[in-house]
């Protein structure tokens, strides 16, 4: 049988899907040096395609950037916090001063994507697999309810002349599926209500990202970031939203007060 054009991508989406959360949700519960390897190299990987979009003739600088933000994102994890942060800072400064297009998207969007690993590695080491999980739910729980709605309701578009598909319906409906990721979350984890709202403004972040993501390929006249994941395009088309919402738990952590501190 042969699917609808609006659905015609939903079972390769669906594999990858599979694999990345098999692979991923392994590493997120092991943790350790596996999980601190696997974020580094997503995050390697966002920065080549952010580089590949912005100067696409720039093989090799997008090659060495690459390499160069991976390290510096798994530094972050055994280093003390100023030397890796520092590594970050010289990631970012030595793309704006070699990049001969697009350099002040890559000084806004690269650090962010790099904050994202840190986040995710400090939330990792610090709070342990569950709040992982947590915030990994909320972003799959808003881009899951948000690709479904949109499909199925439809209605009037978010935000076309950025990002055409988001409709006001998926966005709605990914804010409440974060919320009850939230509430779902709250005996497991130990924590009170304000997990609710918290969720859902970290989904507004991860829908942020995406619509970042998508000013970016827009920008550079692009439907993907890559190819790299079949039936999602590319890293950042799959980890867009991941990076929104980890860049705002760093943000928000210690101002709620989440345990230990991010």
């Amino acid at each position: 049988m042969t699917l609808p054009d609006r659905w015609a991508d939903l079972p390769v989406r669906l594999g990858s899907a599979v694999v990345l959360i098999g692979v991923g949700g392994a590493e997120m519960w092991i943790g350790g040096i596996g999980f601190n390897a696997l974020v580094a190299v997503i995050c390697g990987a966002m920065i080549w395609e952010l580089v590949r979009m912005l100067s696409p003739v720039q093989v090799r600088l997008g090659v060495a950037l690459a390499f160069a933000g991976g390290a510096a994102a798994l530094a972050l994890a055994y280093l003390p916090q100023v030397w890796g942060l520092g590594g970050l800072g010289a990631v970012v400064v030595a793309g704006g001063m070699t990049l001969t297009e697009g350099r002040r998207v890559w000084t806004g969007y690269a650090p962010v994507i790099l904050l994202a690993g840190l986040s995710l590695i400090a939330l990792r080491a610090g709070f342990g697999a569950g709040w992982l999980i947590w915030l990994v739910a909320i972003v799959i729980a808003s881009d899951v309810l948000g690709y479904f709605a949109g499909r199925l309701i439809g209605g009037p578009k978010f935000w076309p002349r950025v990002s055409p598909k988001k409709t006001w319906s998926g966005t709605v409906a990914g804010w409440i599926g974060a919320g009850l990721v939230g509430w779902a979350a709250m005996a497991p984890l130990g924590a009170g209500v304000a997990l609710v709202p918290l969720s859902v403004v970290l989904a507004m972040a991860a829908q942020l990202g995406d619509i970042a993501e998508s000013a970016v390929k827009r920008r550079a006249g692009v439907k993907d970031s890559s190819r790299l994941i079949p039936g999602h395009g590319g890293v950042m088309d799959r980890f867009d939203g991941m990076v929104g919402a980890a860049v705002m738990l760093l943000l928000a952590g210690p101002v709620v007060g989440l345990p230990g501190g991010v």
